[in-house]
């Protein structure tokens, strides 16, 4: 069942600052994606990339995660479909330059103690900055990485903001696509 779409306010933006997501989760998940944290649109809407121009949902469908492309109002059919969403950071700001590196650092801790409990096959970490700082890995590179939590392999991604001019449409769903053939083949 969808949530109802609603577009904030300037004052429910300003209001959103700090609020945190709900996260998307389950046990065995084939894919747990992972944002750096929510900005103030989705702390907002309380909804995962829900800020218009945010390119995650459009990639994941033209990379063949979702039948359909999925409204972030909607993102609870992931579920259904061995997806999940969570963040590194829960709090929302309106920029991650706004976290300290201690912070990414605590949040990769509670986010290793999260992929230990649920045990997805793929940790998608959405943002290569925000990996290299919380996992404290300066040189990695997307694609597959060499270490796992338990299990889980990890994996990082581009950051999907429309803001991110270095990576259009067509190429994160094309990293995405490797993603999901990895996980199928697991």
């Amino acid at each position: 069942m969808s949530s109802r779409p609603f577009k904030p306010t300037r004052q429910q933006l300003l209001d959103a600052h700090g609020k945190t997501v709900p996260d998307l989760i389950a046990s065995r998940l084939r894919v747990l994606f992972c944002g750096i944290n929510p900005g103030l649109y989705s702390a907002a809407t309380r909804h995962h990339f829900a800020r218009p121009g945010n390119r995650f949902w459009p990639a994941l469908h033209l990379a063949g995660f979702t039948p359909r492309l999925i409204s972030p109002f909607d993102e609870r059919d992931l579920l259904d479909l061995g997806l999940g969403i969570t963040n590194v950071v829960a709090r929302g700001t309106a920029s991650a330059d706004e976290l300290s590196s201690d912070e990414l650092l605590r949040g990769a801790t509670r986010l290793a103690a999260k992929v230990r409990r649920y045990t997805p096959k793929f940790l998608a970490v959405l943002g290569v900055g925000a990996y290299r700082a919380a996992f404290d890995r300066p040189k990695a590179q997307i694609g597959l990485q060499d270490g796992t939590i338990g299990p889980t392999r990890l994996w990082v991604l581009p950051n999907p903001s429309g803001l991110n001019a270095h990576f259009q449409l067509a190429d994160l769903a094309r990293l995405l696509r490797e993603l999901k053939t990895a996980a199928d083949a697991r």
